[in-house]
């Protein structure tokens, strides 16, 4: 089902929301973030994002490819885009070797909060709205792997757009558009795939008319888009 509720209502999903952020900011626990700058975030803590958005990348270290099998090489990073939290949302951050999972703030001003788990203690019912939207988020991430289970890269690519506009969309005449940017490399990073090819893909997606742009090169399902219609229905 897609959005159906303002950004101002989707920002406060939880009922004791002006509470914490008012004990996050007596107690230092709040901080803003510009475009692209990453979260100091560790395990252990419960993340909640205030305002903006979080890109949440995951990052292995592996193996350099040689021609020498003999020959040692260093471990170089590979990155991965693993998704978005939005406003009012949490996240955690999960280490565990080689991987590990970083967050970086996708958008200016981008505030977050940050608890120790046991600070729930005080807010039960906030512990409940937490749980629930972390098993939300998990239901979100398998349906993310059915996606990435599809054969052919163009129906990968095509679901996942589709799940991210479904989790984040928001209307406009035509359809529904990913409120913000995500260049063609992330995508590719995402599906499994690269960057010239997710460009020349979203080509052929545009041309049948599948998906289209909004403003500023944001990118968007028309309302006519037969996959949107079979979610909706």
């Amino acid at each position: 089902m897609y959005p159906i509720t303002s950004p101002s209502d989707s920002s406060r999903p939880f009922l004791t929301w002006q509470r914490i952020t008012d004990w996050a900011q007596e107690h230092y626990r709040c901080r803003s973030f510009t475009k692209d700058e990453k979260i100091p975030a560790r395990p252990g803590l419960l993340y909640l994002v205030e305002r903006g958005s979080i890109r949440l990348v995951g990052e292995a270290q592996v193996s350099a490819s040689s021609s020498n099998s003999r020959i040692s090489r260093p471990l170089e990073a590979e990155e991965a885009f693993l998704g978005f939290v939005g406003a009012g949302q949490p996240f955690e951050i999960v280490v565990q070797s080689p991987f590990t999972l970083q967050a970086f703030a996708h958008v200016d001003q981008t505030s977050v909060i940050w608890l120790y788990w046991h600070d729930l203690d005080h807010w039960p019912h906030f512990r409940r709205e937490v749980l629930d939207a972390f098993r939300h988020q998990h239901q979100r991430k398998l349906l993310w792997l059915s996606t990435l289970g599809q054969r052919r890269t163009i129906d990968r690519l095509l679901g996942f757009i589709t799940l991210l506009i479904e989790e984040f969309g928001e209307p406009f005449d035509d359809g529904y558009y990913l409120p913000w940017t995500l260049t063609h490399a992330q995508i590719g990073s995402a599906i499994g795939s690269t960057r010239v090819t997710v460009t020349r893909l979203m080509g052929k997606l545009r041309q049948r008319g599948l998906i289209c742009s909004y403003a500023d090169n944001l990118i968007a399902l028309p309302s006519d888009n037969p996959v949107l219609q079979k979610r909706q229905a």
